[in-house]
């Protein structure tokens, strides 16, 4: 064979091949990519198959209080591709007559292949009839056309009553393409309450449909997810399994039956460990300052029994969407409304002196006693105590119950830096605590992982102990960090791992969280002695109940309360400001309850926290005693950034207990000259979401006559 023919060969095979690829390339798109689009040309029923969202299960507090549920939602949707290919062949009729009305001298029929024109001239007047026509945005209904054709519905009317449905049903609408629909929306029955720790869900992003989906369905409706708090972090046990449907639908694209439901199937239900009484207690208790968190924590089992933080938002803002000016509303507070700020890190000031008591008392150094002669030198550096004339020589006890400075100062610098960041971060500092919650804080202080990180030359010199052993030079603690310390000095000594989340249980009984307390650290089996863990707690008792404490605002008359107060210096919009805090446990020999209250802006713990701290726990151990606390609807609070002097309260009360206003200001650690290494104060970040937006309605989505008002004769 001569080399030309063998080459001519080759060449043939090649192109024969070639022919066959594409044929069967062709074929492949005909039988499997594009066999639903050809089906449906193809004269005679069809069928049609639709994914169903699966149902997110509730969110309960404690005691079974619904905070998150679902509600029937009545719905009006459009396949847009079904109403373009209905109008088509309604259009092809009237061509038909078009042609013979021409021949007549009629004038044409105009052709139309808008989207948004076909719905305005083909849809809305019957929904007009109807009642149940709402203006729209067309940019949008246009945009989801191209994007998605029919495979995702276009959600035109989610506000329709029980009486428009049922007329709508009645009626039924008679152009294909229109459905109506009875799907589980997300709301939550108290509003505001508890907004930070619950979160709230969006509708589920329409790009995200995954390829073997837009193979198996003719349509398909996603899965709304969780945004913020336990509906993100629980996202995926609360959504159950998804259902579908499938049709039967006639050449006119009418569905003449159903041959298969699969129904969707709820999720788990989320028990927290929150009281509802008790969350709307402190909630209405914190709207006193203008930006707060308050938390409260079972001491014998680290449940989190309230954690709130003002200003807050309404989740249900965001069901299906959030109306833009509502959402203009909340990203231009300057209060950042969406700040978590029980666990977000701030300077702890003075009540961070528990945490250098504890890790005295662990090494052995409960007996000891310091003087205070109003300051103490670290070469020019001078931080002095709130005291200028000294306190004199003080035992540990006496120490926490005025606040004194220099007492810490000389304590963490016996004990040296690695016993004082074995302790501390023995109590969780310098960590999360791990709740459940999107972007907790794990705060820092000097000597933690985050500090090293971020210093990495840097020593730990004796004037930066000192600062770190009263909550200052940078140290940075949560509210619930706090808390969680002093429910571990309250029960005595066990650390157990803070709890949101009391169990997870599946509809069939399949227990997905488990309802068990985490003992993390045990201070008695650490070393600590039983009589000198006893002395830190004498020493809160002393703060609140003997003169010259520094919490006296927080007693109740007829219960023994323990306490402590800090004032921390820091920075509010560039500006120096302060931080106040009150944290406490009680009862004294039966503790059930540890409170840690946070107000920014406030410039004494004790005038300002320690009341707010009296009105929590006045209000939990009298529902003890019987009384019935109140659980509504919360309202949202914007906040504000005015300084707080003091917050009173009844006269009566203040009479009862005989407070003392002495104690720290926050202010002691400054000085004129640097400290080594230098003092960080916190700048709040503010925490802004990125929700769905209710797309505006447009000029030619405005196709629903208003109502002109009658004025009375």
């Amino acid at each position: 064979m001569e080399p030309r023919q063998g080459l001519r060969i080759i060449l043939l095979t090649v192109l024969v091949l070639a022919g066959f690829g594409a044929l069967l390339s062709r074929l492949y798109d005909f039988q499997i990519t594009d066999r639903a689009h050809y089906q449906s040309l193809v004269p005679g029923d069809r069928e049609v198959t639709v994914r169903e969202p699966g149902i997110r299960g509730a969110i309960l507090d404690r005691n079974g209080v619904e905070l998150a549920r679902n509600r029937r939602n009545y719905e009006v949707y459009f396949d847009l591709e079904e109403i373009h290919k209905s109008y088509n062949r309604q259009h092809e009729q009237d061509a038909k007559r078009d042609v013979l009305g021409s021949e007549r001298g009629m004038p044409r029929v105009k052709r139309e292949t808008d989207i948004v024109t076909i719905v305005n001239t083909w849809i809305i007047p019957k929904l007009v009839e109807l009642g149940v026509a709402k203006n729209y945005s067309a940019a949008a209904l246009r945009t989801h056309y191209v994007t998605h054709h029919g495979l995702v519905p276009f959600s035109y009317n989610t506000e329709l009553d029980y009486d428009q449905f049922a007329r709508l049903a009645e009626h039924s609408v008679e152009v294909p393409g229109v459905y109506l629909d009875v799907r589980p929306q997300r709301e939550y029955p108290y509003d505001a309450l508890a907004s930070h720790v619950i979160g709230y869900t969006q509708p589920w992003a329409k790009g995200d449909i995954p390829e073997q989906a837009k193979r198996d369905f003719d349509h398909y409706i996603g899965d709304e997810k969780g945004r913020d708090g336990i509906e993100a972090t629980f996202n995926d046990m609360l959504t159950g399994p998804a259902g579908s449907r499938k049709l039967v639908k006639n050449e006119k694209g009418h569905i003449t039956g159903m041959i298969d439901y699969r129904p969707p199937q709820v999720g788990a239900d989320v028990t927290l460990t929150l009281d509802a009484h008790a969350q709307y207690l402190v909630s209405n208790v914190l709207r006193r300052a203008g930006r707060a968190a308050g938390v409260v924590i079972d001491v014998q089992t680290g449940e989190i029994l309230a954690m709130a933080s003002v200003p807050d938002y309404n989740p249900n803002d965001y069901i299906p969407s959030i109306d833009a000016d509502v959402k203009r509303a909340y990203d231009s507070n300057p209060c950042s409304p969406f700040t978590n700020r029980c666990l977000s890190g701030f300077a702890p000031g003075s009540t961070f002196k528990l945490g250098t008591a504890v890790a005295g008392a662990l090494n052995g150094y409960a007996d000891r006693s310091y003087s205070c002669a109003g300051f103490v030198a670290y070469g020019t550096y001078k931080p002095r105590c709130w005291l200028r004339s000294g306190h004199g020589t003080l035992s540990l006890s006496s120490a926490i119950q005025r606040s004194c400075n220099p007492y810490f100062f000389k304590l963490s610098n016996q004990l040296g830096s690695e016993r004082m960041i074995s302790a501390l971060t023995m109590l969780g500092f310098g960590q999360p605590t791990g709740v459940p919650v999107p972007n907790e804080s794990g705060g820092v202080f000097a000597g933690s992982k985050v500090w090293r990180s971020a210093h990495r030359d840097a020593s730990i010199t004796p004037a930066t102990l000192a600062q770190l052993s009263i909550g200052q030079g940078g140290t940075l603690a949560t509210p619930l960090q706090l808390c969680a310390m002093v429910s571990c000095i309250a029960n005595g000594g066990r650390y157990y791992e803070p709890r949101l989340v009391k169990k997870a249980e599946l509809p069939d009984g399949t227990i997905l969280v488990e309802d068990r307390p985490n003992l993390k650290v045990d201070l008695i089996r650490e070393g600590m002695r039983p009589a000198d863990l006893e002395k830190i707690r004498q020493g809160m008792w002393k703060a609140v109940n003997e003169a010259g404490g520094t919490a006296g605002r927080a007693r109740i008359p007829d219960v023994e309360v323990a306490g402590k107060t800090g004032t921390a210096q820091t920075a509010d919009d560039g500006k120096r400001s302060h931080n106040s805090w009150t944290v406490a446990f009680a009862p004294y020999d039966e503790p059930r309850y540890a409170v840690c209250v946070l107000v920014q802006n406030g410039k004494s713990g004790g005038k300002v926290c320690g009341p707010l701290v009296h009105l929590i726990l006045r209000g939990l151990l009298a529902r003890d005693e019987g009384m019935r606390l109140p659980l509504a609807g919360l309202s949202t609070v914007p906040g504000d950034k005015e300084p707080i002097e003091e917050i009173e309260l009844p006269e009566d009360v203040l009479a009862a207990i005989d407070v003392a206003d002495g104690g720290e200001t926050g202010d002691e650690t400054a000085s004129a000259v640097a400290v080594q290494p230098s003092v960080t104060l916190p700048v709040e970040e503010p925490v802004t979401p990125d929700p769905v937006v209710t797309p505006e309605v447009d000029e030619e989505g405005s196709v629903v006559p208003r109502a002109i008002p009658v004025e009375e004769p």
